[in-house]
């Protein structure tokens, strides 16, 4: 009889926790493929706290990066993600192309002169249209942040012209940039960015071209490379996306709470990459990188020599698609 007693009374308490919502519980996993030092994670850090407010602790959400969850393959993560395997991705748009090779629209060669021609596309009907597609890859788009304008370091000379770059090993991050990089004379090596670093440093690569605020100064580029050259020559946004099967099964009250985290999150890591990249040439300096900035001139044969790249990329994303980005562009610059 008291074992019986004894066993009704757990029962009793394992009812009054699942009312109270404390079996109910759950943790959620998000990945990324920079180090726990950058605006990634710092953003990331932002949306899993607002998500524990916003659920009133009924939700949280893990953190994995460096592509921990992926084996370091900073690619598999949004495959992962679109067929439910994981439940969160922050990464950027190159880094989905082989799965979704329209996302490289947005990191065309000098599609864009700047971050109001950004803003205008991300938070437009461009943004809106790349959302429904990566919708038809299994993943809900919830908001989106910034990696940035990506700028070209190397160890070997000051890059002031495209010839600055023929015979140069670069690191690249996706398709797009090997044919970029080609287009420029340079010796393209598509590889993971957790295998980077010491690539440079060992001399297997000359350079990467990489966001100074996002990437460059948080992961200590400058530390392996003495040269850069602010070009702004492609523009790379990121996006937290949510496995849409987790989405569809969340409640309207759940699904209104992780978009407002997701916005307000996302809100905040652009903030804070666009302060460390404003600050980070002399930030540069300082750590001993020799700066080059391109004149307009310069600029515009750089324009010139990425242009078959841009033909070729632009194609494969479709002509249509590029138009509403330079529409868009177009009426922001007017």
């Amino acid at each position: 009889m008291r074992f019986s007693l004894k066993a009704l009374a757990a029962a009793v308490s394992l009812a009054a926790l699942a009312v109270s919502g404390t079996v109910s519980a759950e943790t959620l996993r998000l990945t990324h493929n920079t180090s726990d030092t950058t605006t990634w994670q710092k953003g990331a850090d932002r949306f899993a706290e607002l998500v524990k407010d916003k659920t009133g602790g009924d939700t949280t959400v893990r953190i994995f990066p460096n592509a921990q969850l992926t084996g370091g393959d900073q690619m598999k993560q949004s495959e992962m993600v679109g067929r439910g395997a994981l439940d969160f991705v922050l990464t950027s748009a190159i880094n989905v192309t082989p799965l979704v090779p329209e996302m490289a629209v947005f990191s065309l060669p000098y599609l864009y002169g700047s971050y109001e021609e950004v803003d205008a596309t991300t938070g437009g009907e461009p943004g809106e249209k790349m959302a429904e597609i990566m919708a038809g890859h299994g993943i809900k788009v919830l908001a989106w942040g910034e990696n940035g304008f990506r700028e070209v370091t190397n160890s070997k000379h000051p890059i002031k012209s495209p010839d600055d770059l023929k015979g140069l090993k670069m690191r690249v991050a996706g398709p797009m940039y090997i044919d970029v990089m080609n287009a420029l004379g340079a010796n393209p090596q598509q590889m993971q960015w957790t295998e980077t670093f010491s690539a440079l440093q060992q001399g297997v690569v000359d350079g990467q071209e990489n966001p100074i605020g996002a990437v460059i100064i948080p992961q200590r580029v400058y530390e392996v490379q003495k040269f850069i050259t602010p070009w702004h020559y492609s523009y790379d946004p990121l996006f937290l996306g949510v496995s849409q099967k987790l989405w569809d099964s969340w409640s309207p009250e759940k699904q209104a709470a992780m978009q407002e985290a997701a916005t307000e999150a996302m809100a905040y890591q652009i903030q804070v990459s666009r302060e460390d990249t404003a600050k980070g040439i002399d930030f540069l300096k300082e750590k001993g990188m020799e700066v080059y900035m391109p004149s307009p001139e310069d600029i515009e044969a750089f324009r010139t020599a990425t242009k078959p790249a841009f033909d070729t990329w632009a194609a494969k994303v479709g002509p249509d698609l590029v138009s509403v980005f330079q529409t868009t562009i177009e009426k922001t610059s007017n």
